[in-house]
This record gives structure tokens, C-alpha cells and sequence, in this order.
């Protein structure tokens, strides 16, 4: 089984080849979620992910030979990005097989690190077995994402990274797909502090790690937001150091994995995909799992489809109450619409949308239902603007 030496080797490698990433206290947070918690920017690295970590590892110990022939993986997009930039450091040849659901942003930027993309399968099972059929026919170098003590070395220099830097956290929190991730970090922080607690975390949709783990029968989804952890099938390896080293596992879901993305973007102005708000959506999931404690987090990537991005903002500020929807019932007559916008601009709210309804209501044949999207303060706001429009003779709802 890996060593915390093997961790110690591979972080020699990367030395002046990856990011040594900041690794800081958030207060806002740390106050919002009632631990002290401190954010391990991997977002930040040059592919915006951990994963070069691996890749970067694994690539820097292939034989002449091995070199020659190239390398091929498969990916949803971080792990290939980071096998794609290091073989084109090294000047190696890369072909890469992503599953058709890869966002485009994630496909693009592959490319343009001189990889070869194959799009392939709905799932990453299906890549997996079309990457290792294209590896033999073609003679390249298998680098599988996660299942590989390479790999798993090369992704646990992030502990190693975290523990220097704060030697007297109580937990780290990190997100699980494979298990490369958690497996390496392991390895390595129990080896240097074997009080300190390891939780790992799932998304409720694909809890594969789970489900080996604990003997539960979850069901999988199809799809997630985190998709850079759904993974159907965790790593051999991996799963044998998560049984040994992590003490435990907890899954989240996708609004808790919208809230920590939109709560990072919003405090800590840092952009994070699904995958890399897993570890923020534990600690609002389950607060009182880690009160009181020194908990390290890994922002693991920062790799998100821009519109995708701007969906969970906008479902975020509904959450918030920052973005509301109103229904206003009035008389059909010329004047009461600019009645209805100027009590909401005197209220201090922005109209964002209008909509009239005249066909599809219950409402007698001369009234109109209104609908109005609007920007507000928040919850409390939203009851004023409420509360000033029924004083103005309009029947109004939140929607």
C-alpha cells in the first residue's frame, strides 16, 4: 500500500512543476459555519484543478520507451487537462476520451493543450473501457485518473502542502469521485498525524464510495452539478486506503453544492466548480458534525460551464431571497401596471421581469394577474414590497 514517503517523493517531482497553492482562514465562513475553517485554493493551479498533481507525477516517471509510444486517459475534464498540459510540457503525445456530457469549456480547453479528444459514452464507465481499447490498439500509455499509486502520490502532496502550513487541524473534508483525491491526502496525513480525522464526501447522486464502503445500496443518478465526482465505480486502490484511513463519509446534495459555490464566489471571490464545493456543502449540511473544529477544505477545481454558473447564481438569489416572484391581481384599466411599478420603485425594489395574464386565470374576465421578478434585499424586503402593494389596494402573493 502507498507511503507516506511515496507522497514525500512525488512532491520532490512537482516542486516548481504545480502551484504550491495558498492555503488560508476564511473568518466569514469560519463565522457562517460556526468551525474554524481554512480553503486549499488547488482552483488556482495552472489547469485549475489538483488533478495536474497526478498527472504531472505520473508522467515524470514513464520509461524512454514509454514516452515514445504517448499517453492516453479518460476524463471528464480536470484529470485530462492536467495529463494534456504535462504531456505537452514534456512533449509526449496525449489522447484523451471524455464522456459526451464534458462540458464544452472543459473539451475546449483539453484541446487546446494539444491533446487528441475523443468524445465518447455517457458515462465514464463507458470512456474507461473505450480508452483502454484505443490504449491497446494503438499502443499508448494507459494514465488512469484515480486507480493508480502514481496518481494517488501525486494528489496527497496536497496534504502535505495543508499540514505544513497549519500542522494543528482537527479534520480535513475532501471531496470524493475515485478516490485519488482522498487517498493520497490520507496516506499522507495520517502518516503525520494520525489523531487527525479524515471525512470524505459524496454527492447523494453518485455515492459509489458510499455504497463500498458502508454496504449501502443507494441509488445513482444520471447527472449532478459536481460532475468531476461521479464516478460510478470507486478505484481498487483507492477504495482499500479510504476503508483503512478515512473516518468517515457523508454525502450532500445538489443545493447545498449550489449554496457553497455561490457562498465562495460571493465571500471568498474565488470561482469553484460542483466537485470543489463538495467540502462547503458538508459543513452546511452537517454543522454540527464539525463545531468547534479546525477543518481543512480543498477547493479541488475551478473548472465550471459559464452558463451553468450563471443558473446557480440566479438559483442562489432566490434562495436568498434576493430574487423574488410576485403575483399581483388587478383591474384591467389604463394606468394601474405604472400604479403597480411605481409602489415597487417606491418600495426600493427593481423590476427585473413583467408578464401580463389575461387568458390562463381564475380571475374575473376585466382583472389581469401580474407577475413581477424582482431584485430585492431579501426576505425581509420582500414582505415590505408586499406589504406596501396590498396597502395600495392590490392583491398580491409571493410566488
Amino acid at each position: 500500500m502507498l507511503e507516506l514517503k511515496d507522497i514525500q517523493a512525488a512532491a520532490a517531482r512537482l516542486t516548481g512543476q504545480v502551484l504550491d497553492t495558498p492555503f488560508v482562514e476564511s473568518r466569514t465562513i469560519s463565522q457562517l459555519t460556526g468551525c474554524q475553517v481554512f480553503l486549499k485554493f488547488e482552483n488556482l493551479q495552472y489547469t485549475a484543478s489538483f488533478k495536474e498533481r497526478g498527472a504531472c507525477n505520473k508522467l515524470a516517471q514513464l520509461s524512454a520507451d514509454e514516452r515514445a509510444r504517448g499517453v492516453i486517459a479518460m476524463s471528464a475534464g480536470n484529470h485530462a487537462q492536467g495529463v494534456a498540459y504535462h504531456a505537452q510540457r514534456l512533449g509526449l503525445r496525449a489522447v484523451i476520451v471524455m464522456p459526451r456530457f464534458t462540458p464544452g469549456v472543459k473539451v475546449e480547453r483539453t484541446r487546446g493543450f494539444g491533446a487528441e479528444v475523443v468524445l465518447h459514452g455517457d458515462t465514464l464507465d463507458e470512456s474507461r473501457s473505450h480508452a483502454r481499447a484505443l490504449a491497446v490498439r494503438e499502443g499508448l500509455v494507459f494514465v488512469h485518473p484515480y486507480d493508480d499509486e502514481d496518481i494517488v502520490a501525486g494528489q496527497g502532496t496536497v496534504a502535505l502542502e495543508m499540514l505544513r502550513e497549519q500542522p494543528d487541524l482537527d479534520t480535513l473534508v475532501v471531496a470524493i469521485g475515485g478516490g485519488g483525491l482522498i487517498g493520497g491526502m490520507a496516506t499522507a496525513a495520517k502518516a503525520i498525524r494520525p489523531d487527525i480525522e479524515i471525512i470524505g464526501v459524496q454527492t447523494e447522486r453518485f455515492p459509489a464510495m458510499v455504497n463500498a464502503i458502508k454496504g449501502t445500496h443507494l441509488p445513482q443518478g444520471s447527472s449532478t452539478i459536481a460532475e468531476g465526482i461521479a464516478v460510478g465505480t470507486p478505484g481498487v486502490i483507492t477504495e482499500a486506503i479510504v476503508r483503512q484511513k478515512v473516518d468517515d463519509l457523508l454525502l450532500v446534495d445538489e443545493g447545498d453544492i449550489e449554496q457553497a459555490i455561490v457562498m465562495l464566489l460571493e465571500i471568498e471571490k474565488t470561482l469553484v466548480e460542483g466537485a470543489g464545493a463538495a467540502g462547503l456543502a458538508a459543513l452546511i449540511k452537517h454543522p454540527q458534525r464539525f463545531a468547534g473544529k479546525r477543518v481543512g477544505l480543498v477547493l479541488c477545481g475551478g473548472n465550471i460551464d459559464p452558463m451553468l454558473l450563471a443558473s446557480i447564481i440566479e438559483r442562489g438569489m432566490v434562495r436568498a431571497g434576493r430574487l423574488a416572484r410576485i403575483q399581483v391581481n388587478a383591474r384591467d384599466v389604463p394606468g394601474n401596471l405604472a400604479r403597480i411599478t411605481a409602489t415597487v420603485a417606491d418600495a426600493g425594489a427593481n423590476i427585473d421581469e413583467v408578464h401580463h395574464q389575461r387568458a390562463f386565470t381564475l380571475l374575473a374576465a376585466q382583472n389581469v394577474a401580474i407577475e413581477l421578478v424582482l431584485q430585492t434585499r431579501g426576505r425581509d424586503h420582500i414582505a415590505q414590497v408586499i406589504e406596501r402593494l396590498r396597502q395600495a389596494g392590490f392583491d398580491t402573493a409571493l410566488l
